[in-house]
Formats: structure tokens, sequence, C-alpha cells
């Protein structure tokens, strides 16, 4: 079957929702073909440049939030549990991601969103970091935040912030009910608002459909999200959804895939649960996605960094320093 996908992307030529979501489940189509022509699409904009990520989990636990995926929820009270890191713990991390190749350092926290003073925490320890490593692109994942405390984030060096959409505004609700589908959305547009460049993304395999997961990529579209970690589920025993396995290697590839086509310039990160649910495939991922994590996550862990270095290096990819 002769796609053509990635001429029509590379020619300005948006696929429509329903035209997405047919490709998408159309076993006629091999995984493989679709994956090809994403890959056309990644190499015109990114070439053969892997962006490398490491997360920070400075702040654990402690939430109000009922996250129906999240070890740190309300009702995961007995996982690991901390308040904001110092200052010193922060910077340590930053000299690490320096001395790995890491561009963007993510300093994430815990719970409903930032106090004031966890802030002006963060951004005291930002604005050090900027002295020292001013290359290193910071993203800030904190939380609903206030307009003030998003000025004062984007006036210590803040260059991101991460907060994902997660899952289709339809099927939010089976998701979370603490907050939102419009509060994540808002979150969003402020920091753009505030010229702090937009990060969000999704966890695939929590129950969603296919025209979900079509519509959270369009969603994404929809808000200019410059980075979209595309998470896929790694159960976690006593959550909401740590019964699940539904997706298996090849539609993770599908997935990846998708998003390419239809948020083609943007940055597009395997991100939590890549190593459980891609197995043996992460490689292949890379043809579509042009960005990873390296290290462990918030409260799972990844693969050794060795493997992602060495993965990039087999495939005759290349760091994007």
């Amino acid at each position: 079957m002769t796609l053509n996908l990635a001429q029509r992307v590379l020619n300005q030529e948006s696929l429509t929702k329903d035209e997405a979501i047919s490709i998408f489940e159309n076993a006629e189509i091999d995984t493989f073909d679709l994956l090809n022509e994403a890959y056309t699409v990644r190499k015109h904009y990114y070439g053969k440049k892997v962006k490398l990520n490491m997360i920070l989990n400075a702040k654990s636990g402690i939430c109000a939030e009922d996250c129906g995926y999240c070890g740190q929820s309300v009702k995961m009270k007995e996982k690991q549990r901390y308040a904001l890191v110092e200052q010193d713990q922060i910077k340590e991390g930053a000299q690490v991601a320096t001395e790995n190749q890491i561009g963007t350092y993510c300093i994430v926290m815990s719970g409903r969103g930032p106090s004031n003073r966890e802030v002006d925490h963060i951004c005291e320890t930002v604005e050090d970091i900027k002295k020292i490593h001013p290359q290193l692109k910071i993203c800030a994942c904190l939380g609903l935040t206030k307009e003030e405390q998003a000025k004062k984030l984007k006036a210590a060096g803040v260059d991101r912030y991460n907060h994902n959409l997660n899952t289709s505004e339809r099927y939010h609700d089976e998701v979370v009910t603490t907050h939102t589908y419009e509060d994540r959305v808002n979150t969003v547009e402020m920091m753009k608002d505030n010229n702090i460049s937009p990060c969000s993304g999704v966890i695939c395999g929590m129950g969603e459909s296919n025209e979900d997961i079509i519509d959270m990529a369009f969603a994404l579209r929809a808000i200019a999200a410059d980075s979209i970690p595309i998470n896929f589920l790694h159960p976690i025993k006593g959550t909401k959804f740590g019964g699940l396995d539904l997706l298996s290697p090849m539609k993770c590839l599908r997935i990846i895939a998708m998003f390419r086509l239809i948020n083609s310039t943007k940055e597009i990160r395997i991100a939590g649960g890549r190593e459980v649910n891609l197995r043996s495939l992460q490689p292949l991922a890379l043809k579509a996605a042009n960005s990873i994590f390296v290290g462990d996550y918030l409260i799972t862990g990844g693969q050794p960094n060795e493997e992602d270095y060495r993965m990039i290096e087999d495939l005759g990819f290349e760091i994007d320093s």
C-alpha cells in the first residue's frame, strides 16, 4: 500500500482527525511502513540528532490529587514521600546532567501546585544553575501555577515548563477527578503567555480508545506544545490502572509514528514506560521520536545510561548537544 504521508506532511498538508484514526486502525497498513513515513519527516527536521533529557524528582508524594496512574497520588500514601529537596541537591543534578551530555534538566515536584515559598526556592536555584551551566535548558514541572509564579520562573531563567495533558478531554475524568482538563490546558497557555516554552505530553495504555490517542495528538498540536513526551503506562500496584497491560511494542511504535506525522516539527520524546512496553524495539522508536529521557523517572527506574548511549550510537545517530 502506497502511503505518501511524509510528502504530504512536508508539503504542509495536515492530516485530518478522521483520516489519522483510519490510518492508525488500518491493519493493512504495516507498522514499519508507517514508521518509515514518520522517519522521513523526523529526518527532514532533526536529521539523526537525539535530544537527551534528565529528571530530578525534587519532591515526592505529599499530593492531594487522585491521578489513577500515579504512585505519588493521595491514594498511595505508603510510597516514598519527601518535601522539596535542598538547593544543593538540585544543583548537583544539574552538574550530573552536564557531565552526561544532557540538554534539558527537568525539575519535578509532586502535588497540585507549588507554594510561593517553593517557587522562590526553585527560582533561586535555577539562577545559580544558569550561572554555572548557561547552556543547560531548565524545564520545571511543578503542577498548577499562578500568573505571578510563572513570571518569577521566567525571570529566574526557566526555559520550559512541563504540564502534561495526559489523556484526551473525553477520557480525562476516568484518569483523575481532583482537577479538570481545562486546568491543564490553562496552565500550558499561561506558560506560553509568559514566554516559557510549553512541554506537554500523554500517557498511553490507561484504557483509552484509539480515537482518544489521536485526539491527544491533535490537542497537543492545537496548544502548540514545543516538546511532547509520550509515556506508556508502567503499571504501579495499588493504583487504579495498576492491573492493566494493554500495549504491545508494535502499537507503541504506531502511536509514536502518528504523533510525529501530526506534530511534524516538534520534539517528540519517548518517556516513562518505554523500557517495559517497547522492550527490544526501543531503538526503532527513535525513527519517529527525536528525544529520550536518560536515567530514572519519578518513582520507576529507567535502563542504565550506558544502554541509551549505546542504542543511539548503534543506530548511527548522535546526541544533540
